[in-house]
């Protein structure tokens, strides 16, 4: 049992500690590259004008980099959450089912266009993941496609990514 009260279903695969740890290097650096171009772009405040382009982002990575720090120290020195399962194989397995998926969506996204790709994602999901029959998906994902493309194209007047359906309606 975890220490929420659920089942902890096959072997660990990541401890607390060992993902505190990556998420505190990986804020640690993304800080550091918007301390540094924040330094980059002037971080001063100019009497007529104001602060300089990075004067927010500066303080922003600034406050990041020092939580960055107090968690990876916190993480360091937090032996109890060693021993405390992040995750399993078997849920991971179930993460990286759901990924996969939304990679290939991203990567189709740009050839076939948001609107196509979201209906035939939230299609598959419905009949794969949710069990629902072939029809229901394709009938939701339609919808779902069609709404959106009324509410940005339409209406908002916003563009988004379009692929050949598109262009062949005129779009």
């Amino acid at each position: 049992m975890s220490e929420h009260g659920n089942r902890v279903d096959g072997p660990r695969l990541v401890s607390h500690r060992t993902m505190d740890i990556v998420v505190a290097l990986v804020l640690l650096a993304a800080s550091a590259i918007v301390i540094t171009d924040s330094l980059r772009l002037g971080v001063r405040w100019r009497p007529i004008e104001g602060p300089g382009a990075g004067y927010f982002p500066f303080y922003i990575g600034l406050l990041l980099a020092i939580s960055s720090v107090v968690t990876l120290v916190r993480a360091f020195f937090d032996r109890a959450a060693g021993e405390k399962t992040f995750v399993t194989k078997p849920a991971f397995r179930s993460v990286l089912a759901v990924l996969g998926p939304l990679v290939v969506y991203i990567i189709v996204l740009g050839f076939i266009g948001i609107y196509v790709a979201s209906a035939i994602y939230i299609a598959l999901f419905m009949w794969y993941f949710g069990k629902y029959p072939v029809s229901r998906g394709v009938l939701i994902g339609v919808s779902i496609a069609v709404a959106l493309f009324l509410m940005f194209e339409v209406w908002f007047l916003v563009p988004l990514p379009k692929g050949p359906l598109e262009e062949f309606l005129g779009y």
